[in-house]
């Protein structure tokens, strides 16, 4: 069996909703199943969860599941293309939006990503393609190809413009995107874990800090050269 993606509290959370939401309906929409499916591979994981589940937590049949979603493949990569298309919607407006500092639109996009994830019912995502990703290459693939590539290029957008600008120093892009991504993803990861100290992490907290310390470090102008001169 997968191992499961999120703390014991939200498993119970997630079958008591199982259990009180089955009732056969002809009306479910294709959301309503990715909602059920989602909702099934965090509880059991992808591994362990059958079509059947997902079915029966859509309150639908096996059949009906069928009709839109020919595998639980094509289930997780629709969960996962919703649970990241608000996230690339907000950030390529923003970016063709914005015209000022590039300290804060970096703040801005730090903040944005964790609101669009973190922040949402989706959060799981991360957590579940990390452990099934050995099980499904292909499929952790994709989401490097379509997803990952596609987010880190909103922040290599935001890196490029403060270089542009002046204001940020010139770096490796492909490396600093990496460095910024890195405390968002552990974060989100943090949530979902029991063992972690997730509880006790404030995470606005966390982002501040995380925020002071990229603009610090990609500022153009450090602190010391600031005091020599």
């Amino acid at each position: 069996m997968s191992e499961a993606v999120v703390s014991g509290s939200e498993i119970e959370g997630a079958k008591r909703r199982s259990l009180t939401s089955w009732r056969r309906r002809k009306d479910v929409r294709p959301d309503e199943i990715l909602d059920a499916a989602y909702g099934q591979f965090v509880m059991r994981g992808f591994t362990a969860t059958k079509m059947e589940d997902i079915a029966r937590a859509a309150g639908v049949t096996s059949g009906t599941v069928y009709r839109y979603f020919t595998n639980k493949e094509e289930l997780l990569r629709a969960v996962v293309h919703e649970s990241f298309a608000r996230a690339f919607s907000d950030g390529e407006d923003l970016l063709n939006r914005h015209s000022g500092n590039a300290h804060e639109l970096l703040a801005l996009v730090v903040r944005m990503w964790w609101r669009n994830l973190g922040e949402t019912r989706f959060s799981g995502i991360p957590k579940l393609m990390i452990v099934e990703s050995a099980n499904f290459p292909e499929l952790a693939q994709t989401y490097e190809r379509e997803l990952i590539a596609r987010g880190e290029a909103i922040i290599a957008r935001v890196i490029e413009y403060g270089i542009e600008r002046g204001e940020f120093r010139r770096v490796n892009v492909n490396v600093a995107v990496k460095l910024i991504e890195a405390p968002i993803i552990m974060a989100i990861l943090w949530k979902h874990s029991d063992s972690c100290g997730a509880a006790a992490l404030d995470v606005d907290r966390f982002l501040d800090e995380v925020i002071r310390t990229l603009t610090h470090g990609l500022a153009n102008k450090s602190p010391i050269t600031e005091q020599a001169s």
